[in-house]
């Protein structure tokens, strides 16, 4: 392009030059600039535009503007900028060219995209009302309708266009586009796409810029590390990972990870971090294995899931499955250290893989996480807090990610991993449905009898018509009962214990149970007998305030001649007894909030909220 006709001090560029330098170096028009042809008027065009007229614009590529204005670099900016959105929405391919009626449809359809933009100044002619540059918004042939059958008077005027003059159009007939690619010669250049993605450029850097606001970054962070490039390839092209890595920043400090002893890296869901040593210098690949693995402990909701197990041994036992998956998807390579993977664990739960290590003990020794010799998921095992409603959180990403993924058809995933996340992104079953599903199971409504024997109520009203009586065999009544050992020491709550006793009402009323056999239990065990389920709740007195053990009130319950041999038992504690019990028949737990047995079971266990 030549330098044009502006003048200026020598040495200096002039307005002209100035403002399309700064067009071409735009975020949103400057893509289309650079493929776009901007040059000053040519001789055999001089007679097209008048003096006064702004630019040109032939074909669907080129602009010739009026060097010989004398504007300003700001004016001269808005003025391109607007015919650059002209070429950008595709207008002259869409609008019968020469024709008044077009050149004013054109250039409302771009003012109402400028007014967004911002580029530059319009000169005052160019001002509008809101109410006609409205009309920009309307769909381009309800536009043309509008100005050819009932144009206003402020949109008649013709000082507003590009040209000034009814007599000479601004859009011209011209050549295809074309530009220039090396090895391949002359192609089509569609500048609607290059409009549209570099509306997508600017719409991902601003959402890149709030992301950045409302999450500071590290001081002392550094975007070219491989862990960095890492998440960010993880991000872009691994949908099932990329929502829930979002929300959690790296942290590469290397005096933090020895504070804390971390050898290779570990996770923190409460504190949406992720802690890598720099000083292991992961290449690329093993950078993504490491990441996508803490991450996954995040959205599996592995913290969570330990309910009172052995810390370090649930963490291995996790680090067994999540290992398996990531080989099986290839995402990335192990590091160069000893790696928590056995093929024939394949297909194993973290409960199963679990309970066979926690029966050698032996193993603790030889077995280590990304961390080292503890545990790699840094939160607490906590009931409720910001913990849980992040972890919830990263549920939700990591199910959202899983359809993405499979949408996308990005690659298979392992079917446990699958099963993994559609079970967790259910919600999970209250603790009071658990506890109503087991009386259910041992105590299903008895089949309704009639007996003669004692005549209905509505007999007197039909006194030559026998009406029988529902009735409930004794025998099915007395041993209609469980056994409700209640933990009375001082570590349970009288609200927690008021929460069990009604909920235990609540459901055996529904079942038909009438009575339970009721014994408080301390350091000794207190029998209450059998109490009617109606009065469970009020009459039941806590009589002691000590220390559980719960063996003697297990024991006297399993002795009692008037016990029924079959009847279950339903222990209500919050884990605090003895390390060992021994029951002979059907039992239960139900565990008050935060509670944890101290020692393994295969019976039912409820957790209350």
């Amino acid at each position: 392009m030549s330098k044009g006709k502006g003048g200026g001090r020598p040495g200096k560029p002039d307005a002209l030059t100035l403002a399309l330098h700064r067009i071409r170096d735009h975020d949103l028009l400057g893509p289309v600039a650079r493929v776009v042809d901007l040059y000053p008027l040519p001789q055999r065009l001089e007679d097209a535009l008048p003096a006064r007229g702004w630019l040109l614009i032939e074909g669907t590529r080129t602009v010739f503007f009026n060097s010989e204005l004398e504007l300003d670099e700001e004016t001269w900016l808005g003025v391109i900028a607007l015919a650059l959105l002209v070429l950008a929405l595709d207008l002259p391919a869409k609008l019968e060219r020469p024709s008044p009626v077009s050149d004013r449809a054109a250039q409302l359809a771009a003012m109402h995209w400028w007014r967004s933009a911002k580029c530059g100044r319009l000169p005052e002619c160019m001002e509008l009302s809101p109410e006609w540059l409205a009309w920009g918004r309307l769909p381009l042939p309800e536009l043309l309708a509008r100005l050819r059958d009932e144009p206003p008077a402020d949109l008649a005027s013709v000082t507003w266009t590009f040209t000034g003059s009814d007599s000479c159009p601004a859009l011209l007939p011209g050549p295809a586009p074309q530009q220039w690619a090396s090895g391949s010669g002359w192609r089509k250049v569609d500048l609607a796409a290059v409009f549209a993605e570099a509306l997508v450029d600017n719409a991902r850097r601003a959402l890149q810029l709030q992301h950045e606001a409302s999450h500071p970054v590290r001081e002392g962070h550094n975007p070219h590390t491989k862990a960095a490039q890492a998440r960010r390839w993880l991000i872009a092209h691994y949908p099932l990972l990329g929502s829930l890595l979002t929300q959690f920043e790296l942290v590469e400090d290397a005096e933090l990870c020895r504070r804390m002893e971390i050898s290779i890296a570990a996770i923190q869901v409460g504190t949406g971090e992720i802690y890598l040593n720099p000083a292991r210098a992961l290449n690329l690949e093993q950078a993504k294995f490491v990441i996508a693995h803490e991450v996954l402990h995040a959205g599996l909701a592995h913290a969570s899931r330990r309910r009172g197990r052995d810390p370090y041994l649930w963490n291995v036992a996790c680090d067994f499955v999540i290992n398996d998956w990531l080989v099986q998807m290839n995402v990335g390579t192990p590091p160069d250290v000893g790696m928590l993977y056995d093929e024939a664990l394949r297909g194993w739960s973290a409960e199963e893989i679990y309970q066979r290590i926690a029966a050698d003990l032996r193993l603790r020794k030889r077995l280590c996480t990304l961390r080292g010799a503890d545990v790699d998921m840094l939160d607490d095992e906590a009931p409720g807090g910001f913990f849980t409603d992040r972890e919830g959180f990263c549920r939700r990403a990591l199910a959202q990610g899983l359809d993405w993924h499979l949408a996308a058809g990005r690659g298979l995933l392992p079917a446990g991993l699958v099963e993994a996340i559609r079970t967790l992104a259910q919600p999970a079953i209250p603790w009071q449905a658990e506890l109503a599903e087991w009386l259910q199971e041992r105590f299903p409504l008895p089949e309704r009898r009639r007996s003669y024997a004692r005549p209905s109520r509505r007999q007197s009203a039909t006194p030559d018509i026998p009406r029988p009586r529902h009735v409930e065999p004794e025998e099915d009544r007395a041993t209609r009962t469980f056994g409700v050992v209640l933990d009375t020491s001082g570590s349970m709550a009288r609200a927690d214990l008021g929460k069990a006793l009604g909920a235990i009402v609540s459901y055996a009323r529904a079942q038909a149970v009438r009575e339970v056999r009721l014994v408080f239990c301390d350091a000794q065990p207190y029998d209450e007998g059998y109490v009617a389920i109606e009065s469970l709740a009020a009459r039941a007195r806590v009589r002691g305030r000590g220390g559980t053990v719960l063996q003697p009130a297990l024991a006297m319950l399993e002795t009692r001649t008037d016990f029924p041999k079959d009847a279950p038992i339903l222990v209500v504690t919050d884990g605090f007894c003895e390390s060992e019990l021994s029951v002979r028949r059907d039992h239960a737990f139900l565990l008050a909030p935060g509670g944890r047995l101290p020692f393994r079971t295969a019976k039912p266990v409820f957790h209350m909220a």
